[in-house]
């Protein structure tokens, strides 16, 4: 691996030495290009990431002198791809510099691609906010380019973070739209019980018992089959424990479920919330009598 690293740092210095000589219509950029690339690729085999990001860095510049947008994104790409390994907050930086390319040369999957990367940098570091917004910003490239599942995903996904940061009407809105468009599709008709009873769960989270009960309303007109579903039921029974104060019904309604079709941790974690606001009001009421 030491052999890599002193070949990568030979290539780097005979690249460097190119630029600052003379060279015929930017034939030195050419030049210097290649063996940027050569260096890189032995960072990489030597496993030292820094020092590839770095180098594909340079290589970029090399490229935004020859004008070749396309190439110099690229490079921005992979110095992002190895930066990952190392510095999350580097590789967001060589991401952002290579979606303002793509978009700039009109590449809006690749701009999409890249910017739900950046998303889920964020997302590794818990930075919901943040990735949020980079979803967002991918979920509106994706759907211009009617590429629909990946829109869904991250869409998605904005929905369980704005959620989890209790955003929850937000969250609501986006798990109906999803519904909506599912059902016109076969394939993805199978999913919409699912974004029903998440959009539901965020308007438990909400504690307007009244707004909930519209809710199971609309969703039954939306889909006649939903009011037969296991995810209706335990709604319905949850909507109902909410309105009678019930924590006793509450729990027992999210065991039923729980026991056919195990709740994942999202869902765990919002209807404790929704407990433990039944739990607070109960409490209060208990001081007014």
């Amino acid at each position: 691996m030491g052999d890599q690293v002193a070949r990568g740092e030979e290539f780097e210095k005979k690249a460097e030495k190119k630029l600052s000589g003379w060279g015929l219509f930017g034939s030195k950029y050419e030049d210097a290009a290649e063996l940027f690339d050569k260096a890189a690729n032995s960072f990489k085999l030597a496993k030292s990431w820094d020092q590839a990001g770095a180098v594909y860095v340079k290589l970029a510049n090399c490229h935004l002198k020859l004008d070749s947008k396309h190439e110099a994104a690229n490079a921005y790409a992979d110095a992002a791809h190895c930066y990952k390994k190392t510095n999350i907050k580097e590789s967001i930086s060589c991401l952002e510099q290579s979606v303002t390319m793509f978009l700039d040369i009109g590449r809006l999957n690749m701009s999409a691609r890249y910017y739900k990367e950046i998303a889920e940098l964020y997302e590794q570091e818990q930075n919901l906010e943040q990735a949020i917004a980079y979803y967002e910003r991918a979920a509106d490239l994706f759907s211009s380019e009617d590429v629909t599942t990946s829109a869904n995903q991250c869409k998605q996904k904005i929905a369980q973070f704005s959620a989890q940061i209790e955003q929850y009407q937000k969250s609501v809105e986006i798990y109906e739209e999803i519904a909506r468009h599912s059902l016109s599709n076969n394939l993805l008709k199978y999913g919409v019980k699912g974004h029903l009873l998440n959009a539901g769960i965020c308007q438990l989270c909400k504690g307007d018992v009244v707004a909930i009960t519209n809710a199971l309303e609309k969703y039954q007109e939306l889909d006649p089959t939903f009011s037969g579903t296991r995810e209706y039921k335990l709604l319905s029974d949850l909507a109902a424990a909410v309105d009678e104060e019930d924590i006793g019904k509450f729990t027992a309604a999210v065991k039923e479920y729980d026991s056919m079709t195990q709740l994942d941790a999202w869902k765990t974690t919002l209807l404790l919330r929704v407990k433990e606001a039944l739990k607070a009001k109960e409490m209060e009421d208990d001081d007014l009598t």
